[in-house]
């Protein structure tokens, strides 16, 4: 009897693990590299901070600051993981069905104004069928799996992509 109690909790075990996925719970800064600094290369701003933004220099340090953080190194490690994390919604492609691509950021106005964060602050998200009740800046939780992949938009650079199993406005209602 024991036995058959057993086999049949390791049984409705096994199958509840098989069906369900796991996500693990993550926070922005966790996708920036321990060690890297993006003011690094800001090095000698104070010379620029008098600048007029007509200035050719002025110019040259936002280029080489823009170069930077499109750059941005990111976590290899996360590379395939199945993760949640909570963010803001920049639409890239909608209807009247509603969003099915966007970029999920940090924080408010990212990417709306100039300039946009890092690349390792960026993750570019795709559904499976639009979300109708999500929009500009929607505050969500998409859940899916992590890849390390890096794409230009016309809104920034995003470091990696979320194959999205589920989107939801956070915090639940």
């Amino acid at each position: 009897m024991v036995l058959v109690y057993m086999a049949c909790t390791l049984a409705l075990v096994w199958s509840t693990h098989a069906w369900a996925t796991i996500y693990q719970d993550i926070v922005w800064h966790q996708l920036v590299p321990s060690g890297w600094n993006p003011t690094q290369s800001l090095r000698g701003l104070r010379s620029f901070t008098r600048l007029p933004d007509s200035d050719p220099r002025a110019q040259a340090m936002m280029d080489k600051l823009r170069s930077a953080w499109d750059e941005a190194p990111t976590v290899s490690s996360f590379d395939g993981h199945d993760v949640r994390i909570m963010g803001y919604v920049v639409p890239l492609e909608s209807g009247p069905s509603g969003i099915r691509e966007f970029l999920l950021v940090p924080y408010f106005g990212a990417c709306i104004h100039t300039p946009p964060p890092p690349a390792n602050q960026i993750i570019f998200v795709r559904l499976e069928s639009p979300a109708k009740d999500i929009r500009t800046m929607s505050t969500v939780r998409v859940s899916g799996t992590l890849v390390v992949d890096r794409a230009t938009w016309n809104l920034g650079v995003s470091g990696y992509h979320l194959k999205a199993a589920s989107v939801e406005k956070y915090p639940p209602r």
